[in-house]
């Protein structure tokens, strides 16, 4: 049976299998029916959706299946990834389903399920779904579907609304933006109305980019993974701090007054020292993946903060998180998870949190990141006949460890096989640039030698 739920849900090119309609309204169906199961009654589903020019048939076509089955659907509308986490925990709803790529071209989407304690579906449901897509009579096509029981915008509009009150009145509780001036670039996706209307309604001063979605320009040269404009525009405006959400807003980056980028470790060093300030940082830890620098593990040691690392992926994030009670974890990428407030990565709850710092230490951006040094850092792949465990390659084991040996206390080697190509992954940081280039294709011409 083909697997089809990644660690984010279906994704693959609206209108093509598994997301052409016939499918998707199978999805519907067959997550009704399980819950059905498990509830011992219909079940109640809310549903949101980037600004893709698919999404909207794509959700006619998940309530068609939905109704079908006999449950029934709520409909948010446009909005982010986090916030039908929120709402299917405060609905009260049995699931969330989220109709969003992320940060991918508007080409693609996806199917993301949220149980209502806001955790990704399970994998049990997941693989019950599968098999259903699997054994469906219905032959996949490209026709558009759209649900004889349309939402009201009465109806989105309470949905939003009371996500935005959410995050206005709990988790911006006794946040003054007064004086604070900001750039919002919010990738022509779903949170291009919510983020304005929230940063005004706290006080700021906002100049907003990239709010304009078409149904094609989601992430086009705009928000979290093309930075460029927004650090122009920070510059030209003169403003106190930039903020660049994804398509789904469930990450942010950051440009501070200088124009300089904030990535997704320095936002965790940021909010760490804030958070150890208060003592709200529990266990003094910190939840990262393997990608995050070195220089973050550094700092954080340095105020007896310790960093502990999962493999990539906010799912990976989360489990940890939970399993030993700590309160900040996220990803180099700007997705950062505060369990106690969502256990959904969520964009603009990261900037509230990031702003608030700014805000009650009387500090700019800049100066809440000093003490953080960026080791450099080299990327490079190496294509290889198979994968065979590093270790067991003599050559290969004493490379490494000259490598590590090199590097000392002052870097970190990661080499992994990419999960999805014929790949080696070699990954240095170390103090000099010079440095770590040298080591890093020395080690590669002895992979590529005995593997490639």
């Amino acid at each position: 049976m083909t697997r089809l739920f990644g660690t984010d849900g279906i994704r693959g090119e609206a209108g093509k299998f598994p997301l052409d309609a016939a499918t998707v309204e199978t999805i519907g169906v067959s997550l009704v029916t399980h819950l059905t199961e498990q509830l011992g009654r219909p079940p109640v589903i809310v549903i949101g959706r980037d600004t893709r020019e698919s999404g909207e048939w794509i959700e006619g076509a998940l309530r068609t299946g939905i109704t079908k089955a006999g449950g029934s659907s709520r409909s948010a509308g446009v909005i982010t990834t986090p916030g039908v986490a929120y709402l299917a925990r405060t609905v009260p709803a049995d699931a969330g389903i989220v109709i969003s790529a992320s940060h991918n071209p508007y080409r693609d989407n996806g199917i993301k399920v949220f149980s209502p304690s806001g955790r990704k579906l399970d994998e049990a449901t997941e693989r019950r779904i599968e098999a259903d897509i699997a054994s469906a009579n219905g032959e996949p096509g490209s026709r558009h579907l759209r649900s004889t029981n349309q939402p009201s915008q009465e109806e989105v509009t309470v949905l939003k609304d009371r996500y935005l009150q959410y995050l206005q009145n709990d988790v911006g509780r006794g946040l003054s933006l007064d004086g604070i001036r900001m750039v919002v670039d919010c990738a022509n996706g779903a949170a291009s109305d919510i983020a304005p209307e929230l940063f005004e309604r706290l006080g700021a001063s906002i100049t907003v980019i990239n709010a304009e979605p078409d149904g094609r320009n989601i992430n086009l040269n705009s928000g979290s993974l093309h930075t460029e404009k927004l650090q122009d525009e920070v510059l030209q405006q003169e403003t106190d701090i930039g903020v660049a959400v994804d398509g789904d807003a469930d990450r942010s980056l950051f440009v501070d007054a200088s124009g300089k980028l904030v990535n997704g470790d320095v936002a965790l060093w940021v909010l760490a020292n804030y958070m150890q300030a208060r003592k709200l940082l529990a266990n003094n830890v910190v939840v990262a993946t393997v990608m995050s620098n070195i220089g973050l593990e550094i700092a954080l040691k340095s105020k007896s903060i310790a960093l502990v690392r999962t493999d990539v992926g906010d799912k990976f994030v989360l489990d940890e998180l939970l399993r030993s009670g700590s309160s900040l974890g996220g990803e180099q990428s700007g997705h950062i998870i505060f369990p106690q407030l969502s256990l959904a990565g969520d964009g603009l709850i990261t900037t509230l949190c990031v702003m608030r710092a700014m805000v009650d230490d009387h500090k700019s951006l800049a100066e809440l990141t000093m003490g953080l040094q960026i080791f450099p850092q080299i990327l490079v792949n190496v294509h290889v006949k198979e994968k065979h465990p590093f270790a067991e390659i003599q050559e290969i084991d004493d490379a490494i460890k000259g490598v590590e040996k090199e590097l000392g206390a002052g870097g970190r080697l990661l080499l992994r096989y990419s999960g999805t190509e014929a790949l080696a992954r070699i990954m240095i940081e170390g103090e000099q640039q010079d440095k770590i280039d040298i080591l890093a294709h020395q080690l590669a011409d002895v992979i590529k030698k005995h593997l490639a």
